[in-house]
C-alpha cells in the first residue's frame, strides 16, 4: 500500500487495554499511515504503541503527559499533521466501535470532494443500548437545527474525515471541543464555515464488559457539558442566522 500523502487516520486513544492494539492493527492493514495520540493513557498501552510503532514506519504514536480529553488529543494530532502537510484526518476511535474496513471508502470519497465533511452514519446492530439510540436522536436534530439541515445525518458518531486546516483553525479560536462536546460541536461548526457534509453508512459495534469494551462517557458530566455546548450552538446560530439562510436559499 502507496502512503497517502494527504490523508491519515488520526486515532486518539485513552485507556482502552488491549483492544487499541486490536484496532490500530486493522486500521494499518487498511491505510498509511496512521497516527494514535495516547492521551495520559495509565494502562501501559503508550509503551506498547510506541514499541510497536518503532517496527512500522507508518505508525506514529503522540504520547501526552496527563489525560486531557478526546478533543484535545484530536488537537494535537492535526497540529503535528497539517505541518506534515496533511490536508486530512479520518478519525476514529480505539475501542473498536467503529469499522476500519471502511476507511478506504471514507478516504476515497473525501478525496473525490476534498472541501467537504465526511460524516459516518452509523448502523446499530441489536447490540447498541436502546437509551444511546434514542437519546442521540436529539443531539442530530439540534445539530441540523443549528446549521439549517444543511444534512449532518449523525452528530456523534466520531468515524469521519475532517478538512484539517478548516478543523484546525476552528479549534484554535475555540476553547471549547476538547471533551466528549469535540464530534457535535465539530460538525456544527465545519458546516457553519461552509464544508458539506457527506453521509457515509458505517456499522457500530457496542462490546459488553466480558467482551473488552471500555466507555469514558459520564452520563451526568458529559450530558451536562453537551447541554452547555447546543447553548453555545445556539447563540452562534443565531448570529449567523442570515448567512445561513441565504446559504440555503441560494442556487
Amino acid at each position: 500500500m502507496t502512503p497517502s500523502k494527504t490523508h491519515l487516520v488520526l486515532i486518539p486513544s485513552y485507556n482502552t487495554g488491549e483492544t487499541v492494539y486490536h484496532t490500530v492493527r486493522e486500521a494499518r492493514q487498511q491505510w498509511s499511515p496512521v497516527w494514535v495520540v495516547v492521551d495520559g493513557s495509565t494502562d501501559g498501552t503508550d509503551e506498547g504503541l510506541l514499541a510497536v510503532a518503532a517496527q512500522d514506519s507508518q505508525l506514529h504514536v503522540i504520547v501526552l503527559p496527563h489525560n486531557q480529553g478526546k478533543g484535545a488529543a484530536v488537537l494535537h494530532g492535526l497540529r503535528e499533521a497539517t505541518r506534515a502537510g496533511f490536508t486530512h484526518v479520518l478519525t476514529m476511535d480505539s475501542d473498536g466501535q467503529h469499522p476500519p474496513e471502511k476507511i478506504i471508502e471514507f478516504m476515497q470519497v473525501s478525496q473525490a470532494n476534498p472541501d467537504a465533511l465526511v460524516l459516518g452514519r452509523p448502523v446499530f446492530d441489536a447490540s447498541a443500548p436502546l437509551l444511546r439510540v434514542r437519546g442521540r436522536k436529539i443531539s442530530n436534530w439540534l445539530a441540523n437545527f443549528e446549521t439549517m439541515w444543511q444534512g449532518i445525518g449523525d452528530s456523534l458518531f466520531g468515524f469521519r474525515v475532517y478538512p484539517a486546516q478548516m478543523l484546525l483553525d476552528v479549534m484554535e479560536n475555540n476553547y471549547w471541543m476538547r471533551h466528549f462536546d469535540f464530534d457535535p460541536e465539530a460538525a456544527v461548526r465545519l458546516c457553519w464555515c461552509g464544508a458539506r457534509p457527506i453521509n457515509v453508512d458505517a456499522p457500530v459495534k457496542y462490546f459488553s464488559a466480558a467482551e473488552g469494551g471500555v466507555s469514558h462517557f459520564n452520563y451526568l458530566r458529559d450530558n451536562a457539558l453537551l447541554t452547555s455546548m447546543n447553548l453555545r450552538l445556539f447563540a452562534g446560530f443565531i448570529v449567523r442566522l442570515p448567512l445561513l439562510i441565504w446559504r440555503v436559499l441560494s442556487p
